[in-house]
């Protein structure tokens, strides 16, 4: 399926820009669609556009609205925009250019560790660098120094947004960001006993898991049911989890906070340089890394183009806030803030002659309550990124409808199945989507539908049947 088109003859960016203050009322089919939501329409904002045409509907298209976690298209283009779909972030080992390791494995000064920001740094990626340093006969290390210092103090707490400080989507970002700062719960059927078997990976000092997740026979009937509650006191966690599941599910894993990054990230240095079989006299702590430090062990994360599948498929929040800070980072603004990592999103589309007025980014990710954008700005995004350099890694890191992502269960039938390239956002009273649909035709569209209101989730239906609509167009 070819994906390279630009604006259509005569199709002028400024003609593009004045289609936005016309209000275009829906067809009758997709008007009936709306009402059987029975939310009103000042709750709606929606642009519908050919590619490389003219707009088929628009409804309040000016309205700065919540977007939700379609705001992570802004970030991500800007980014990719930005940095270039081949850009790496980079973590690194290292050690004083006067230090020197003895017969014995014993490193005479602190390890330094340069934290690059990578919001895809997993457990065995650090196990891998660990592994390096063995093989090059380093055993025993005093201190294990962290340099943070591409970002400013930009930890939040994760309670403030909903309440729920142990789930992963709350999770604050970091310069050293482990596995998204997530615990791994895993629970293993034993089918002899009907029990489950239960650990937390990785096993880290004064963390306890207790279970009580009772057994269930008969066919899977889905996902278990299980709720946490995590206590923390001192350096002791303790995470408690309830529920039942179904033998015949299998094995089950939870996802849950319960520390701040930098004390999982540096219990996970010493827990897996135990593993890896060395010792440590010292402490892990933040500093800054001598001009001198050389590199010992090197890691380079996946490409912008792979990272921005993960946040857009997934919809992953603290990889979305991350990236947001690097982008600031890169353009000179180190230690990169929040605020300045804004500017420099809203200063790369500006260039590209994408005022996005009315916007507020916020963090980046679409978890917020301030973030606003109006429809017509997406729209007018999402066209100007169809036309650019980097569309292919663009449009590729958005769901495909029906195929995999955050609409892998949506319009499933053969009709309409891999026909659009989406991005979706869900929050309490916001329900939106955004992105590309393939009409039968031949046609591209671009859509933008976002609902501010109590009942938004009721617009769900009328989103599909926009969707399913515009692939026979």
């Amino acid at each position: 399926m070819c994906l390279a088109t630009g604006l259509g003859a005569g199709m002028t960016t400024s003609k593009v820009h004045a289609q936005a203050k016309t209000q275009i009322s829906m067809p009758p089919e997709l008007a009936r669609a709306w009402a059987q939501t029975k939310l009103p329409e000042s709750s709606l904002s929606l642009v519908v556009q050919e590619i490389g045409g003219s707009r088929l509907m628009a409804v309040s298209p000016e309205t700065p609205r919540n977007p939700a976690s379609v705001m992570k298209l802004v970030t991500t283009y800007a980014a990719l925009s930005r940095l270039g779909p081949n850009y790496v972030w980079h973590t690194n080992f290292m050690m004083d250019a006067e230090s020197r390791v003895n017969e014995k494995g014993v490193l005479s000064g602190p390890l330094y560790l340069r934290a690059g920001g990578d919001p895809v740094l997993m457990l065995p990626d650090v196990w891998r660098l660990m592994r390096d340093l063995r093989l090059r006969g380093i055993k025993d290390i005093s201190d294990i120094v962290i340099d943070r210092s591409i970002f400013g103090d930009v930890t939040i707490d994760p309670s403030t947004f909903d309440g729920s400080a142990d789930r992963p989507y709350n999770a604050s970002p970091d310069a050293f960001m482990v596995g998204f700062g997530a615990m791994r719960l895993v629970f293993s059927p034993d089918p002899a006993t009907k029990t489950w078997k239960y650990f937390v990976d990785p096993p880290l000092p004064g963390v306890e898991l207790e279970a009580n997740v009772a057994w269930v026979d008969g066919q899977c009937p889905g996902s278990p049911s299980v709720t946490t509650d995590t206590t923390v006191s001192g350096d002791k966690v303790r995470i408690r989890v309830t529920g039942r599941g179904a033998g015949s599910c299998g094995e089950f894993d939870v996802f849950r906070l319960a520390l701040s990054q930098q004390e999982f990230g540096a219990r996970i240095l010493q827990e897996v340089w135990r593993e890896v079989g060395g010792t440590m006299t010292g402490k892990v702590r933040t500093g800054s890394i001598p001009a001198s430090a050389v590199a010992v062990a090197s890691h380079q994360s996946p490409p912008l183009s792979e990272v921005i599948r993960l946040i857009n498929k997934r919809s992953n929040n603290v990889m979305t806030r991350v990236l947001l800070l690097t982008l600031g980072a890169e353009a000179g603004r180190k230690p990169a803030t929040v605020t300045g990592s804004v500017q420099v999103a809203q200063e790369v589309l500006a260039r590209q002659g994408l005022p996005m007025t009315g916007m507020v980014l916020d963090n980046g990710s679409g978890l917020s309550r301030n973030g606003v954008v109006s429809a017509d700005s997406l729209t007018q995004m999402l066209n100007r990124a169809w036309t650019s350099p980097v569309m292919p890694e663009f449009v590729s890191s958005l769901a495909i409808l029906g195929v995999d992502g955050t609409t892998r269960y949506r319009l499933r039938d053969p009709a309409t199945k891999s026909l659009a390239h989406l991005k979706t956002g869900a929050l309490r009273d916001v329900r939106s989507v955004a992105g590309y649909v393939w009409s039968t035709s031949g046609k591209r569209y671009v859509v933008v539908s976002m609902v501010n209101h109590e009942r938004a989730h009721e617009a769900r239906s009328f989103e599909n049947a926009l969707i399913a609509w515009l692939t026979t167009k």
